[in-house]
């Protein structure tokens, strides 16, 4: 029985790993326990803005699963080649302080979890733009707050409220009041006002409906701002053009994309129907959706991308997955009692039965 649990456990952090690599280049622990579910968005991010003491106190599952699924990920990373890389994290706060992953901080449990395991054949150019990515601190978070809160030094209240170890401050109290709001919206602003201040946070709202923080624009210095302005309306003109070439280039590798990608699913599964595979193809390979067909994998027709993407819509469209998602039932779990049916309509595909 312990057997059967641990092959179960190895088969889902692999099922993990494979996705993350498809699509990120790279494999971190944190993110393989966020795709198991033990790790959630709003964990990681209370982590990274210092409200958690470490990383494993905002985790679902016992520290003995944990240290398991750490070997197996670690097994199955040299098992294909990767090259480990250790990473700093850092908090999304003043100080920038190291974060911690383990209540312990042991050495040995630290340096795990902060590995991050690389795809092979990167070049170096690549390498670097993965590091830089993977060792930039987290952006400063600051929220739009509703009433009936005081900072934590003056006692007055604001629009704003920067929280910093577990107590909300005013803008002027954590010295962010200099700072000028620019609204999201509008890409080409918001990078080119970012990169050019020195000092900038992150605004977000609550959103309780959704019970999740939506996204509002950014605090930017206000002579940075400018800055982006003039730059943007500089090469106003060139951009429109620039846009509308694009999307005249991307619709036709869509639909170029898309009917290769269905082409390949019908040699990968001939008992698919074509239309059924002509369906796949456009839902995984709609632009912007993020799905399996947008990922370097997916486009280039990755074996392993394109059988994600047909269980995908057995999935969804064979099973009573959806059904059980809406009756509460947590997604591990609503994949697993699934896994048997998905299972047969694959071998019914392979086997060229319709």
């Amino acid at each position: 029985m312990v057997q059967a649990v641990m092959s179960k456990l190895e088969r889902r952090v692999t099922e993990a790993a494979v996705a993350l690599l498809a699509k990120k280049k790279f494999v971190s622990p944190v993110l393989v326990f966020n795709r198991l579910g033990w790790l959630t968005d709003k964990r990681i991010e209370d982590w990274e803005q210092g409200r958690l003491g470490s990383l494993t106190e905002g985790m679902s599952a016992p520290a003995e699963k944990v240290d398991t699924a750490l070997g197996h990920l670690g097994d199955w990373a040299r098992r294909q080649g990767l090259t480990a890389e250790a990473v700093d994290y850092v908090a999304a706060t003043r100080d920038r302080r190291p974060l911690r992953f383990t209540s312990s901080g042991s050495v040995d449990a630290e340096r795990v979890f902060a590995t991050h395991w690389l795809a092979p054949g990167l070049s170096q150019a690549q390498r670097d733009r993965l590091a830089q990515r993977q060792n930039a601190a987290p952006d400063l978070v600051v929220l739009r707050a509703d009433g009936g809160w005081v900072c934590t030094d003056c006692g007055d209240t604001d629009t704003y409220q920067f929280v910093e170890e577990n107590r909300p401050y005013c803008l002027e109290c954590a010295d962010l009041d200099h700072l000028v709001f620019l609204p999201a919206g509008d890409a080409a602003l918001t990078r080119r006002a970012k990169k050019a201040s020195a000092l900038s946070a992150v605004v977000q709202r609550f959103n309780r409906s959704r019970k999740r923080f939506d996204r509002l624009g950014l605090l930017v210095e206000e002579a940075a701002l400018e800055s982006a302005e003039e730059q943007c309306f500089a090469d106003a003109e060139l951009r429109a053009r620039r846009r509308d070439r694009d999307a005249v280039r991307r619709a036709e590798q869509d639909l170029d994309f898309q009917a290769r990608l269905a082409a390949e699913i019908l040699r990968l599964f001939p008992g698919c129907a074509p239309a059924r595979a002509e369906a796949i193809a456009r839902h995984a390979g709609a632009r912007s959706s993020g799905r399996v067909g947008r990922s370097a994998a997916g486009q280039s027709l990755d074996e392993g991308a394109t059988r994600r993407a047909v269980i995908a819509s057995i999935r969804h469209e064979d099973t009573g997955y959806d059904a059980m998602l809406m009756a509460g039932v947590p997604r591990t779990v609503a994949r697993e009692r699934i896994r048997d049916t998905i299972d047969a309509v694959l071998d019914r595909w392979v086997s060229g039965v319709r």
